[in-house]
């Protein structure tokens, strides 16, 4: 791309010598002429939260690098005069850069830079801020320092709860948990406390992932957090001292990076950089769309003239204009402004306007020609970005383009494989969701293939091989793990390719092909479902599944039943075992299990199988005698019973002889009892009772069994049609042999979402004096110099029981052999006895010298059982144990004396404690923690549980299947090594470099999915750029002119200027267009170091930037943004909706809009069923565990809250939501918050979350939509003591913005008017125009009566200025008003156009987007207005259905051509039902929660709105469409009167009118409105008057001045300061 740049600007001196001389020459010519002014648009978008410094975010982004860096930039800035010479922000973050990238490789540098331009770590500062505000509640509590003056306490709006004492300008302070400490002195007297053993506090703090560590902390050691800001001298103070006290093990330093307010001045020069001004983000689009002005639907409102936004520059000259960039003009000519801006106006004037509409054959072509345009450019990608941001523009210089016959007939030929107009994206291979993509994720991933190119080529990785192992397609990872059960202990009791009975079947497995009806069953006499249930027969839940059994068997099911019996017992003693089973000496007559089956495998050798089974049944008829709910436990008697029913009219002898002669032989006892060992070796005994169909682990129920054919059947049928699978072929061998494991551990096989942990070991190994150096291995016998790309690293506390059982498991892996697996061992001792050091000094020294020993491994298992077994009074006891265990296993005595001479005590706690710091500073273990770390995946044993040699054995063989063995097949392909001695080529170095590559490759995230790029043509319609040196590669298919392409365009500019990535973009425009493809123009918004001021310390931020738009057009502006972000605008003078530049006095219009929130979204699943819909979730802190609320959607179990940075936790809602379920891994643990899931939000996209519930004991058969015990509390709607009530208190402004204020209940009693239950009303409006209208309708209902009203405003679309007067008018006219709003979920089809969205969000979230205490609302259309009291619509007996709606008038006859409802499709759908108006309707929530109505109503949706034809009205159609299964109450007619569909006979007993549009007349709205309605005047004249008083604006020049507010007009006071209590 460099030559295309040289291209161009030959000489950037050279260029500005020219422009100058040009607008010299202009400014000459042009002196008398008058140039149009042209007229620009520019948006800006901040965050909510205050500034952050961007030297404690570069730190931040540095940490995420490797956790040391963070330390090392923090040593590198710790003197407080750093920076001093830098006098600007742009110099110091130029400075915070280059230091940070000396800290990095080039390509990551390059990427940290836009990342912290990005400002994408300031959250995790937000979060910290939120902590530190925590840490200073103690003082309100316990009083400690002297009270904050009102200064200090007020405006600054930095913590949310102001502490009531901190000492005058604290900006650093230590919390370790019982006190805060504010001062060094009072630190280092508290240590010397804590080391004298003066204190011993319990009540430490709770340190997370995310905090910082100092590098040398010690586990176990007391906490001290601090709280402070690099920079400051207080901080360098108490960072000096927490060093050396962790240095030297006396404390666990965490730092918290927090700037608090007030403490910019006492920072140096450049620390403070980027925390007073607003956080401006970037990473997101502007659309302004020329808008279809159909209906004329603007505000003839005039706007007071000259007003100015606060903080907004007039324009951006940074902008380029046809190639120039007037700010460094102007920089550099600042005398020759005048004419240099003149100049700047005539390019812009010059530029082509907006075109006229094309005719159809001009059009055909158009994305052909585009394409031609594009890659015949000097710079493509730059060419793609100028044409389809500014279409409307350049469509008519496009269709004049003479094409390309081959261009065009490549893209053709390319669309017999892609659909056109698709556009796909792939980084090194994987996909990416492009509806999804944002700036933010697609640098997260970039980071990563950076990061391991950068953690490879230390490993000396060659080049190409980095490029392999990026790009190589991982296997699919799939839950459905097979479970290789063939064995001599399974008993079929059929056999369908065998047996008579089945004889008349029909044995053509293609029959499996054919169409049945649903639910039926194929019978083929092939043995295609192997159904063995492994169970204990003297349980009840083994009994229910012989029966089943016997009875499906007996009802022909095509399937071949067997079981695999254990005896619980028994398997409960050989897991004490260590996976032995006990000695003989030992008694087990009173096993009764094992008696049955030893009776079962009698019946079965002497007499038949099937009488076997029927053994099985009668002994739980036996125990039973008559009572099917009988408890009593199977006893011996019941079995001997039960065996002399079964056999004694076949036996040849008495059965009572037979049976005691069973027992006292001993006979079948020995298989009896393998059986149960070969259960517990294949792991299914933790079941209980289970069912493998086919090798798959399923429940042991008949339901269970049927869902198992379905899916089995499926991939049956694949491989059947493809050939795989023949009438010959033993389909469970096939299955088993293919992918069976030979155990089953679920905590292994992690079959829920998120429950596998991986950690990489690069920076420990990164790190020469880690302990990861240190580590000697143990090989299977005879294979010590294979390469193995399995280790197993045990992480071993010798002071616990489990840690014994874990060694006795790995070494039993190791003696039972592995060829691909090695083990290395992590011992430690949580106790400080000398014998434990001793034995730590034996095992390492044993391993390093003797790994290569045949009798090494019994060596030290027997060293294991004596320390494990004995109480050892002194060293030498131990000392002699090993002299002679060494002689008895061939190992030398003397070594062993010569280490015990040699013997340092202080070397084996240096060694521990390398150990400590891997596990509990690097991989997170807790202290005292016995774990299995396999390639980077942690499996951490809980205290009781057992990890065998089997398990381990699983997990090798999972790990290597999933993630190591195509990593491994690349290392072992290298052929050449580039600085890499020969000599170190063995198989450790292969074998150590394929652990750290897959550990570090194992928390990539990244897809599974793939696409063939490479089958597509790219010879004329693509762009492709080569970069050899990159291992970043991108495919894309991108349609230039559609959405997704002008999304993407300015993403894979950015690629290409930061990292220089080699890209193959393929060009797939829609071959033959019949309309415009894009109607608006686009800007993306990128950061860049200009955003930095040259002259002070402010930080400007970057701002999309529209120059010369169309003057005559009507344009909305929507605002494109990651997913995750809520955004609102907050500053506009102007309509947004309805921009028309032409009536802009000024030359640019401004917008503001801010990041409100973030998205915390996850989905709730139910292991076996159906989500939980109507499951209550609360999200809070630990001291206000309910801030906001939400419904679990039984749409794929979806659920949604607003969040704000911070640390928060999810709990079920009390009620019946927790009383019925619980979260099946408990979040936090900790006794105060055992059910909380802990809910970290730290970053600009939001979170994630999976989780999984299940029923408590005894609740399994209730339902969680039982509203019957509610229905009471349903009519106490002003009940304000509900667990919920708070949400509506005072967490208003989270669900919604700004609600109402403190003081409204005192302005009801002084207007002394409203009584009784309040109406909830809510409506929708975009636009100043139906602002306008909006205030009518409140007016309206108001004066129509006198109960309390509450209104509902959807602030998605609202402008700042509405926001602003709202508070006002609800203080001055008596009404409660709240702000909602929920996010589009992404999984739902999404509507493009505003319109249409709006209609969207009035009908499809009606049951998540209130508070789940709402339990009745009213929508009201805003251009509608009240003639009667809301209320008898409110108290109107619905009759049970959960939504009323008006039926459309039908007495207009002037329109019977336009009620569609009447004729065709609607017609035959209704089948008589009436088509209803959605310009008003009542909801009842309760009833449509408990219905699940809004699942039903998305479901109806998501499938009839992929078709472009339906849902034409989209909110009016979506309900009446869905009321045969969403029943509508019909309101009377007088409800709703509209002179569009309504005839003036009727109108006089309107009780509300609307002003439809009229699709015969489309007269204006505002004409209609005072002509229609005769109050209608009067009512806007009041509102726009209060209006006008509030904002102090005159609504006419020539109006007199209207006086300003009254006091008693005052807003009430949290909306003054606009401060809320919310996430």
């Amino acid at each position: 791309m460099e030559r295309f740049r040289l291209r161009c600007w030959p000489s950037r001196s050279l260029a500005i010598s020219f422009s100058l001389l040009f607008l010299l020459s202009f400014s000459a010519s042009h002196g008398g002429a008058t140039v149009r002014q042209p007229k620009n648009v520019q948006v800006a978008l901040r965050a909510k939260w205050a500034g952050t410094p961007l030297l404690l975010e570069a730190s931040e982004l540095l940490s995420k690098e490797w956790k040391n860096l963070f330390w090392e930039l923090t040593d590198l800035w710790i003197e407080p005069d750093k920076g001093s010479d830098c006098m600007t922000s742009k110099c110091c973050v130029e400075r915070i850069v280059s230091d940070s990238k000396s800290l990095l490789s080039e390509s990551l540098g390059s990427i940290f830079e836009l990342s912290l331009t990005l400002r994408s770590a300031s959250p995790r500062l937000v979060l910290y801020k939120q902590l530190a505000e925590d840490s200073l509640s103690l003082l309100t509590s316990d009083g400690v320092a002297q009270e904050q003056s009102s200064e200090e306490s007020t405006g600054q709006g930095e913590f949310l709860h102001k502490p009531a004492s901190i000492p005058r300008g604290t900006c650093c302070w230590v919390d370790t948990g019982s006190e805060l400490l504010f001062n060094t002195p009072d630190f280092v007297l508290w240590l010397e406390k804590k080391s004298s053993g003066g204190e011993n506090s319990l009540d430490q703090p709770e340190l997370f992932d995310f905090d910082h560590i100092y590098p040398h902390s010690r586990a176990g050691s007391p906490v001290a957090v601090l709280y402070g800001a690099v920079g400051t001298e207080c901080f360098k103070e108490f960072h000096t001292i927490l060093a050396d006290a962790s240095d030297k093990g006396k404390i666990k330093y965490a730092l918290r990076p927090v700037l608090p307010s007030g403490c910019q001045s006492k920072s140096s020069y450049c620390s403070a950089v980027g925390s007073i001004d607003a956080v401006t983000l970037s990473g997101y689009g502007v659309e302004l769309a020329l808008k279809n002005m159909e209906y004329k639907a603007m505000d003839d409102t005039a706007i007071k003239k000259g007003s100015t936004l606060e903080d907004t520059k007039a324009e951006d000259l940074t902008q380029d204009v046809r190639g120039f960039i007037f700010s460094k003009i102007l920089e550099r000519k600042p005398e020759l402004s005048s004419e240099i801006m003149s100049f700047r106006d005539y390019l812009m004037s010059s530029t082509a306007s907006l075109t006229d509409t094309l005719e159809v054959w001009e059009l055909k072509d158009l994305g052909h020609q585009t394409t031609q345009r594009i890659v015949q450019a000097s710079d493509p990608l730059q060419s793609m970005q100028d044409i389809n941001q500014n279409f409307p523009s350049i469509v008519s210089s496009l269709s004049r383009m003479k094409l390309d016959g081959s261009i065009q007939d490549e893209i053709l030929a390319n669309q017999r494989m892609v659909p056109p107009g698709k556009s796909l994206m792939a980084l090194n291979g994987a996909l990416i969701n492009i509806e999804e993509i944002d700036l933010y994720l697609l640098m997260d991933l970039v980071h990563e293939e950076l990061s391991l190119t950068d953690q490879f080529l230390k490993l000396k990785v060659p080049h190409d091989t980095i490029r392999k192992l990026l790009s190589a397609a991982p296997p699919s990872e799939s839950n459905a793990i097979r479970v290789d059960f063939r064995s001599d202990h399974v008993h079929f009791l059929n056999n369908l390719e065998e047996d008579a009975m089945y004889q008349r079947w029909r044995s053509n497995i293609q029959e499996i092909l054919m169409p049945v009806y649903p639910g039926q069953l194929r019978y083929i006499r092939k043995n295609m479902f192997h159904a063995v249930y492994l169970l204990d027969p003297a349980t009840e839940c083994g009994a229910e599944a012989i029966d089943a059994i016997l009875s499906m068997y007996e009802n022909n099911v095509p399937v071949r039943f067997g079981v695999l019996l254990y005896s619980s017992k028994l398997v409960e003693a050989i897991e004490k075992n260590d996976g032995l089973l006990p000695s003989s000496s030992e008694n087990h007559e009173t096993d009764v299990s094992t008696l049955i089956i030893r009776l079962f495998l009698y019946i079965k050798q002497t007499y038949t199988t099937q009488l076997a089974f029927d053994f099985l049944s009668n002994v739980n008829k036996a125990k039973s005698n008559g009572d099917d709910f009988s408890e009593e436990p199977v006893e011996s008697h019941h079995v001997e019973e039960a065996f002399v029913d079964t056999v004694i009219s076949m036996a040849k002898s008495p059965p009572q002889d037979v049976l005691l002669d069973i027992q006292q032989k001993n006979k079948f006892k020995e298989e009896a009892e393998e059986s149960s060992l070969f259960s517990f070796k294949i792991g299914l005994y933790k079941l209980g009772c289970s069912l493998l169909m086919n090798g798959l682990v399923h429940e042991a129920n008949e339901e269970s069994l049927m869902n198992a054919m379905n899916e089995e059947m499926h991939k049956l049928q694949e491989q059947v049609y493809y050939g795989q699978i023949s009438s010959h072929t033993d389909i469970l061998d096939k299955f088993l042999s293919e992918g069976g494991y030979k155990r089953y551990n679920p905590s292994i096989i992690g079959d829920v979402k998120g429950t596998k942990k991986y950690v990489s070991l690069f920076a420990s190994y990164l790190n020469k004096e880690s302990i990861v150096h240190e580590i000697s291995y143990l090989h299977s016998p005879g294979t010590g110099d294979d390469l193995k790309p399995i280790t197993h690293l045990l992480a071993v506390n010798i002071c616990s029981r489990a840690g014994f059982k874990l060694l006795h498991g790995g070494l039993h892996y190791l003696k039972g052999g592995s060829q691909i697996g090695r083990l290395g061992f992590l011992l430690y001792s949580s106790s400080e006895a000398s014998s434990a050091a001793l034995l730590l000094e034996v095992f390492d020294k044993t391993i390093a010298s003797f790994s290569n020993k045949g009798k090494v491994m019994e060596f030290l298992r027997e060293l294991c059982l004596f320390y494990e077994s004995q109480n050892i009074s002194s060293d030498s006891a131990l000392m002699e144990k090993v002299y002679l265990l060494a002689g008895e296993n061939d190992l030398p005595i003397d070594f062993y004396k010569e280490t015990f001479s040699s013997f340092s005590l202080e070397k084996v706690q240096t060694r521990t404690r390398k150990v400590s710091k891997l596990l509990f500073g690097e991989l997170g273990l807790g202290y005292g923690a016995n774990a299995v770390i396999t390639n980077g995946r942690i499996f951490t044993l809980s205290e009781g549980s057992s990890f065998l040699g089997d398990d381990l054995r699983l997990l090798e063989s999972v790990e290597f299947d999933t993630k190591v063995k195509h990593i491994f097949e690349i290392i072992e392909g290298v052929e050449k090594w580039a600085g890499v001695d020969p000599d170190e080529l063995t198989s450790q170095f292969y074998s150590d470099l394929v652990m750290l590559v897959s550990s570090s490759m194992s928390i990539r995230e990244r897809s599974t999915e793939r696409a063939h790029f490479e089958v597509l043509n790219a010879e004329h319609s693509a762009v492709i750029l080569q970069n050899e040196n990159s291992t970043i590669h991108i495919d894309a298919v991108i349609d230039p002119l559609s959405a997704s392409g002008q999304k993407l365009t300015p993403l894979l500019r950015i690629l290409q200027r930061q990292i220089q990535p080699s890209m193959r973009i393929v060009l797939n425009p829609v071959s033959s267009l019949g309309d415009i493809p894009l109607k608006n123009y686009y800007r993306f918004v990128l950061p860049s170091i200009d955003d930095f001021s040259t002259v002070d310390y402010s930080v400007h931020g970057s701002k999309a930037f529209f120059s010369n738009m169309p003057l005559s057009k009507t344009l909305t502006m929507n605002i494109d943004v990651p997913e995750p972000w809520l955004v609102e605008p907050v500053v506009a003078e102007h309509d947004l909706d309805n921009i028309l530049l032409e009536n802009l006095d000024m030359r640019t219009l401004q917008a503001v809009f801010e990041l409100e929130a973030l998205l915390l979204t996850g989905h709730c699943s139910e292991k076996g069923r159906d989500p939980p819909r109507g499951l209550q979730l609360i999200l809070g802190t630990k001291e206000r565990p309910h801030l906001v609320d939400t419904l679990v959607m039984a749409n794929l179990g979806y659920w949604q809250m607003k969040v704000s940075p911070g640390v928060w936790y999810l709990q079920l809602a009390p009620g019946r939501s927790s009383e019925l379920y619980r979260f099946k891994e408990p979040g936090v643990g900790n006794h105060t918050y055992p059910l909380s899931k802990l809910v970290a939000i730290d970053g600009l996209r939001g979170k994630l979350l999976h989780i999984e519930v299940e029923k408590k004991r005894g609740k399994e058969q209730e339902d969680l939509l039982n509203y019957s015990d509610d229905n009471q509390t349903q009519e106490k709607k002003e009940n304000r003591n509900g667990w919920n009530t708070n949400l509506l208190k005072w967490a208003s402004g989270l669900i919604g913005g700004n609600g109402s204020s403190k003081k409204q209940h005192e302005t009801h009693v002084e207007k002394g008017a409203r009584h009784g239950e309040t109406i909830n009303i809510f409506s929708v409006a975009s636009g100043h125009l139906y602002e306008r209208f909006l205030k009518i309708m409140i007016l309206s209902v108001l004066k129509n009566t006198q109960r309390p009203v509450k209104f509902w405003f959807i602030k998605n679309y609202l402008s700042p200025q509405f926001k602003d007067v709202i508070p006002y008018m609800a203080a001055e006219y008596g009404f409660e008003y709240e702000l909602i709003t929920y996010k589009w979920p992404t999984w739902l089809h999404k509507q493009k156009e505003k319109q249409r969205i709006i209609w969207a969000y009035k009908i499809l979230f009606l049951d998540v987007i209130f508070p789940i205490s709402l339990r009745k609302v009213i929508f009201v259309d805003a251009d509608q207005v009240v003639r009667a009291d809301m209320g008898e619509l409110y108290d109107m007996d619905l009759k049970g259905r959960p939504l009323a709606y008006t039926p459309f008038c039908d007495n207009n006859k002037d329109m019977d051509g336009y009620r569609f409802w009447k004729q065709g499709f609607w017609k035959d759908h209704l089948r008589g039902r009436t088509y209803h108006i959605s310009a008003l309707y009542v909801v009842d929530l309760a009833k449509l929660r408990q219905m699940a109505a809004g699942d039903a109503l998305r479901v109806y949706y998501e499938n009839l709105s992929k078709d472009p034809n339906s849902l034409s009205n989209l909110d009016q159609d979506l309900p009446n469409y869905a009321q045969h299964t969403v029943p509508i109450f019909s309101l009377p007619q007088e409800w709703l009167w509209c002179e569009s569909w309504c005839g003036n006979a009727t109108k006089a007993k309107a009780k509300t009118i609307d002003l439809c549009n009229n699709p015969m007349t489309k007269e204006p709205k505002l004409q209609g409105a005072r002509r229609i309605v005769s109050e209608w005047v009067n009512l806007d004249s009041e509102a726009r008057q209060f209006t006008a008083r509030i904002l102090g604006e005159q609504l006419e020049p020539k109006d007199p001045a209207i006086p300003s507010p009254p006091s008693n007009l005052e807003a009430p006071s949290d909306s003054k300061v606009e401060k809320h209590d919310e996430l």
